[in-house]
């Protein structure tokens, strides 16, 4: 019981305002159906914390380069620029198939996880505690009670909030974020 306690701790405290609460907010904000995001990014955490329990400390070694930081920056450019596409096909987002919907967010919440601090601490969790099932399931449930209110949360915005005041707000912190990692790859070279 001290390994899912410890992680779920771990990983619930270390996602508050992290990149992938951020996500699913946008992802909120745009497709303005909770339940498939939720279950997208359940599954992607599900996946992407086995493997990072699995693997443990070789993914973390693998993931700490200079070139994954500049991929990685450069794909939060790219998220701010998705952002902030224009009103129109926002309103065609809300018609996106629940299944579209689930896949998009599978996707980029696995992507997005990956070198994440949260993935690094499950790989950490495994080491120390021994044990894949139990941490998997620990830091998939800290996850959720991090991401699930920030999905209700960011749809419960774009109801109060005019819809282009969050997809820029959201454009400028992904920007930032991505010229800030790339920024910090050059001190890595």
């Amino acid at each position: 019981m001290e390994t899912i306690l410890t992680s779920i701790a771990v990983v619930a405290i270390a996602e508050i305002g992290d990149k992938t609460q951020l996500l699913a907010i946008v992802l909120a904000a745009r497709f303005r159906k909770p339940l498939p995001i939720v279950l997208g990014i359940f599954a992607a955490t599900l996946l992407n914390h086995a493997v990072a329990a699995t693997f443990g400390y070789l993914v973390a070694k693998w993931l700490t380069g200079a070139t994954f930081q500049i991929v990685l920056g450069v794909a939060f450019i790219a998220m701010a620029i998705w952002a902030l596409v224009p009103d129109k096909q926002d309103e065609n987002a809300s018609k996106v198939s629940a299944h579209g919907i689930f896949l998009t967010t599978l996707v980029a919440f696995f992507f997005v996880e990956i070198g994440d601090k949260t993935q690094i601490a499950t790989s950490l969790l495994a080491a120390q505690f021994h044990n894949v099932e139990l941490v998997t399931i620990g830091t998939t449930i800290g996850m959720m009670l991090a991401n699930v209110p920030a999905v209700y949360l960011g749809e419960a915005a774009t109801k109060i909030v005019p819809l282009k005041y969050v997809r820029r707000t959201a454009a400028a912190i992904f920007a930032v974020i991505g010229i800030w990692v790339v920024i910090a790859a050059q001190n890595i070279v």
